[in-house]
């Protein structure tokens, strides 16, 4: 795949790796292990009790999903 082509996938040519053998894999936010204290850094909102508690619950309601919408 040639970063050139029409992105079809909806994963824009900077958001692609390539692998060992040459193929593009998308790499998005949630690729990585999260915390929730990691999530409310990335929402923008100091890491207290409370916006840790808050950023868990959405870790565990939406599970990835949850990184997604703050770290596409």
């Amino acid at each position: 795949m040639d970063d050139n082509e029409p992105i079809i996938s909806g994963t824009p040519a900077a958001a692609r790796t390539v692998d060992a053998a040459g193929r593009h894999e998308a790499r998005t936010g949630a690729d990585q292990a999260w915390t929730a204290e990691d999530l409310a850094k990335a929402k923008g909102h100091d890491p207290t009790p409370k916006n840790i508690k808050r950023a868990q619950a959405e870790l565990d309601e939406l599970g990835p999903a949850a990184i997604e919408r703050t770290v596409p």
